[in-house]
């Protein structure tokens, strides 16, 4: 997930690490595992994760506004519509908070893009259907790449390996599919313009709105689309 990388799609500029999806390829696996996607089947345990996921989205909005040092566990409780010391039910602290945030949002892009890969009938259309993918993460979460860029030393050491981890994951998932298309370009270059496609897409949506307007997400996503697009696909030199 990130700006410049926006660090993937994602978000955060952590040298090659970020760049990618959020942001960027590891062979050891994640330490923090994020939530299994199976649902909750009782009543209680739907109303208990619609609260874990109401505090998420409240510390995205308030992490990425005011920065994770100067966010309470109160701060999250009463933007969630819960008090401070019900946070703890969901969340042993406000870093385990941010690390699901991030480790979740990880987890996600990399699962949907290999979903994407699975299903795509040729390269072409798996490359296209990327691009399509991480457009809207970038337009749909923009505070989470924005937390990410900022935020992600605040993590432990073992949450950025699994956030990594799972990035750079991700970022191979694009590589594999570009060397199908530049069967002769070195992977290092298809790695470059993967890392460079997530900065651009994933650096717009928050440089519109840092400067006072919204970019219409109508306006942005055609725009963001082809160039990404022009640039994984340019000829090399």
């Amino acid at each position: 997930m990130s700006s410049n990388t926006t660090q993937p799609a994602p978000a955060a500029p952590h040298s090659e690490d970020q760049g990618s999806a959020t942001h960027g390829a590891a062979t050891q696996g994640p330490t923090h595992q994020a939530p299994t996607a199976q649902a909750p089947t009782t009543q209680r345990g739907k109303a208990k994760e619609n609260r874990r996921q109401a505090l998420l989205s409240a510390a995205a909005s308030l992490f990425a506004a005011n920065g994770f040092n100067r966010v309470s566990l109160e701060d999250l409780g009463a933007a969630a519509g819960v008090s401070g010391p019900a946070v703890y039910r969901h969340f042993p602290g406000k870093q385990a908070v941010l690390a699901d945030l991030l480790v979740t949002v990880s987890q996600e892009l990399l699962d949907g893009g290999r979903q994407v890969v699975e299903r795509a009938a040729d390269p072409q259309a798996a490359l296209r259907q990327l691009v399509e993918f991480q457009v809207d993460f970038a337009l749909g979460k923009p505070d989470v790449i924005r937390v990410q860029d900022r935020d992600f030393t605040n993590l432990s050491e073992q949450d950025q390996l699994a956030v990594r981890t799972l990035q750079r994951n991700y970022v191979e998932l694009w590589v594999d599919v570009l060397a199908k298309i530049h069967p002769a370009t070195d992977l290092a270059e298809l790695r470059m313009r993967a890392h460079a496609t997530f900065g651009l897409i994933n650096s717009t949506p928050h440089s519109v709105r840092s400067h006072g307007r919204r970019l219409a997400a109508g306006v942005a996503r055609p725009l963001l689309e082809r160039m990404a697009l022009a640039a994984l696909t340019v000829p090399p030199a």
